[in-house]
């Protein structure tokens, strides 16, 4: 509260101040995906914390209008704190899955455009390399990412077309076998952190891959 004057900080600056401030040991290069739980986690903590706060003195200012009770005030405000929460939560996990891969020295670019203004979450090695046709596609990586993945994981596979198979990266357990059945049958490999996996029948998990195996798939294109 002190730090941030009572009020909501950027989501990156809000992401490292819980990088910063967490005290277990979360083995960033040994075990990534604590490391990225453990962040995502410990964030979310803080968030709360500080989400408490300011939604209460605003609830106790209460919501009155020249009429009486301002519902429509008040209805807008709950749709604020909901929206706050689900894009906090998108941007947490790209902010802390951007640090991982800096700390793993893989060349990304986050947000870069491919064609017909699409922008996957992250694109390994970049934009350069991808406009650059006489750069190898089988070297190029995208990898999208979404906390829930629902019917939205279609968007993934329009979002670079020189990339055959694509990578999603998600936190949502227990995905449908008919679910994950599509994706394997549109090129979708699905990534997802390791304490996660046990949501899933064994014959997924046979299939998924983690957040260290992501890392070392993409270390291995960007060696050759």
């Amino acid at each position: 509260l002190r730090i941030f004057n009572g009020q909501f900080p950027s989501t990156k600056v809000f992401s490292k101040f819980a990088r910063d401030n967490i005290t277990t040991d979360i083995g960033i290069l040994d075990d990534p995906d604590n490391a990225l739980m453990s962040w995502l986690n410990f964030e979310e903590q803080l968030f709360r914390r500080l989400e408490r706060h300011i939604v209460a003195q605003r609830l106790e200012r209460g919501f009155t209008d020249d009429e009486g009770m301002d519902v429509e005030g008040f209805v807008s405000f709950s749709l604020s704190v909901h929206n706050r929460r689900k894009s906090r939560a998108g941007h947490s996990l790209e902010n802390h899955l951007e640090q991982i891969f800096q700390i793993h020295k893989l060349r990304y670019q986050r947000g870069a455009r491919t064609e017909n203004k699409a922008k996957p979450d992250f694109l390994f090695p970049g934009s350069a390399e991808y406009a650059d046709l006489t750069f190898p596609s089988e070297r190029l990586t995208m990898l999208g990412v979404k906390t829930t993945c629902k019917d939205r994981w279609r968007q993934v596979l329009s979002e670079a077309e020189r990339i055959t198979q694509k990578h999603l990266l998600t936190l949502e357990p227990g995905i449908t076998v008919h679910q994950t059945k599509e994706m394997m049958e549109k090129n979708l490999q699905l990534v997802v952190p390791a304490q996660i996996l046990g949501s899933y029948l064994p014959d997924q998990q046979n299939w998924l891959i983690n957040v260290n195996e992501m890392i070392s798939f993409v270390k291995e294109k960007q060696s050759e």
